[in-house]
């Protein structure tokens, strides 16, 4: 297992300890926008752009949150394909999240979107991690 992998994994079993999550790779656009279409309630999803909304570390918790307290069933996270986004996929997204105006590898922009999220839940449960920055 490649470092990167292994880092992303960890991130993955540390939010575990926050709620229940799965990491999922699809082969394409429309592999991600066919399961979405197969749940019975739509998540609210997210997707990685360029353009989209940019938080600090506190603000992306505070999102966490709202969504966390006003009933969100589950939650999609999902970086995009090398060419952007369709119009397609734009439609049934609730949001657009950006990491930063820097372009990322989707192997590094997973695990930044892994430590973000857990990094979130740390801030929200009041556990140390957040403070040392």
């Amino acid at each position: 297992m490649a470092p990167i992998e292994a880092l992303t994994r960890d991130y993955v079993e540390r939010l575990r300890r926050y709620l229940p999550m799965e990491a999922q790779e699809y082969k394409s656009e429309a592999a991600l926008l066919e399961s979405l279409a197969r749940e019975r309630v739509r998540p609210v999803t997210v997707l990685l752009d360029s353009h989209g909304r940019q938080f600090g570390s506190e603000a992306f918790a505070e999102f966490l949150r709202r969504h966390q307290d006003g009933g969100t069933g589950s939650m999609v996270f999902a970086i995009g394909p090398a060419d952007g986004w369709s119009a397609a996929a734009r439609a049934v997204a609730s949001e657009t999240l950006s990491l930063g105006p820097m372009t990322l590898p989707h192997e590094l922009a997973r695990v930044v979107l892994a430590e973000q999220l857990y990094r979130g839940f740390t801030i929200l449960a009041g556990h140390p991690y957040h403070s040392g920055h």
